[in-house]
C-alpha cells in the first residue's frame, strides 16, 4: 500500500483525469484484503452510494503508543481506490493525528473534489466520518 506521500506524488505526476483514474483504480488492488466475515454491518460505511467497509484495529507504535489501523474494501473499483487514500491518510496515527487531519483537504489537493460526482463526494465525506468517529471511540 502506498503512503498518502507517495500518492500525492503520484497525482500531481499524471496530468490528466484518465490516468489519475486508472491509479486510483490501481490503488484499490493494494488494498490490505478484508476478512470476508469483516464485510458487516457493523463495519459498514452508511451514505456511500456503493458499498464500503471500513475495520478498524487498534496497535502500538514502536513508542508504545495506542494507533488505529485501517483496512477497507467496496464493491466499486474506483471507490476502492478512494478508500485506499483514505487508509493511506488515517492508518497507523494515533486518534489525536486522525483528529488533527483535514482529510477534505487532502482530496481537494489531489484534484479529486471536480472529478467526483455529488453521490461519490457523499461517500468520501462519509468514509471520513466514520474514521473520525471511530478515532473517537473509546480504544
Amino acid at each position: 500500500m502506498a503512503s498518502i506521500e507517495t500518492i500525492r506524488a503520484d497525482f500531481a505526476f499524471l496530468d490528466d483525469w484518465e490516468d489519475r483514474y486508472r491509479y486510483l483504480i490501481e490503488l484499490g488492488h493494494t488494498l490490505e484484503p478484508l476478512a470476508p466475515e469483516a464485510h458487516n454491518e457493523t463495519t459498514r460505511v452508511r451514505g456511500c452510494v456503493s458499498q464500503v467497509w471500513i475495520e478498524r484495529e487498534t496497535r502500538r507504535d514502536t513508542n508504545g503508543r495506542t494507533i488505529l489501523h485501517f483496512r477497507g474494501d467496496s464493491d466499486s473499483h474506483l471507490v476502492r481506490g478512494l478508500v485506499a487514500i483514505a487508509v493511506a491518510l488515517y492508518s497507523d496515527h494515533t486518534p489525536e493525528e486522525i483528529l488533527a487531519t483535514d482529510a477534505p483537504a487532502a482530496f481537494r489537493e489531489l484534484g479529486l473534489e471536480q472529478h467526483l460526482t455529488p453521490q461519490r463526494s457523499n461517500g468520501v465525506r462519509s468514509m471520513i466520518e466514520r474514521i473520525r468517529a471511530d478515532a473517537y471511540a473509546p480504544v
